[in-house]
């Protein structure tokens, strides 16, 4: 299926640290990761995981968001790098904070980030202003959200639907069972972490609503 062009998104993780003047390795050591594996996803020769690419748009005060915008730079706002903020890594700070998406998003038109461990984001729409990130989310069977197996945390609330398949979601302690038809929220602080143990594709539709905590 034809899917709308986007830079890649290890131009746009080098173009933000690079604007933040952080260096590789003291982007690796502040989200726990390697040096190589950052250079890696850098020069497009690995995906980040879903988790990873929190980590590492919360450290640069960018959004996952501004990974998706056409517009030839991305840098960090003056809030979003300012010492002691936490963003959520799908904050409505982008490159271009004034472009929509939509009101129609047809299947050929969406703008796709595969990332590692099987998971692809479709982004289904954008109104400027809104801090509310809209995707058809997919986990390949075996996907996960971490590779690590670990569990992730930021800012702000999510709600998903389960459209087909299977999706395992742990949250804090406990374990749930996505089937078709159920739907989840719950404030993304808590850790959490998404999982296909399933043989088909698990397919829905999250929306991400962003609070900036300074």
């Amino acid at each position: 299926m034809p899917t709308a062009a986007i830079p890649p998104v290890g131009t746009r993780i080098r173009q933000a640290r690079l604007a933040r003047g952080t260096s590789l390795r003291a982007l690796a050591r502040e989200i726990g990761v390697s040096a190589s594996l950052v250079s890696q996803i850098e020069n497009g020769k690995s995906q980040p995981s879903v988790s990873t690419l929190y980590a590492i748009t919360t450290a640069l005060g960018i959004s996952v968001e501004a990974l998706f915008d056409s517009g030839e730079s991305v840098v960090a706002s003056p809030v979003a790098a300012a010492p002691g903020t936490v963003l959520h890594a799908l904050a409505a700070f982008a490159a271009d904070p004034g472009r929509r998406i939509g009101p129609l998003v047809t299947p050929d038109d969406r703008e796709v980030l595969e990332l590692d461990s099987g998971v692809v984001w479709e982004r289904l729409g954008h109104v400027p202003g809104t801090q509310v990130d809209f995707l058809q989310v997919t986990y390949r069977p075996g996907g996960a959200s971490s590779s690590s197996g670990g569990l992730m945390r930021h800012a702000g609330t999510e709600y998903g639907y389960l459209t087909s398949g299977e999706l395992i979601l742990t949250l804090g302690f406990d374990e749930y069972t996505l089937r078709p038809g159920d739907a989840v929220c719950f404030e993304s602080t808590t850790p959490h972490r998404y999982r296909n143990d399933g043989e088909v594709p698990a397919i829905g539709t999250w929306f991400v609503s962003t609070d900036i905590v300074q």
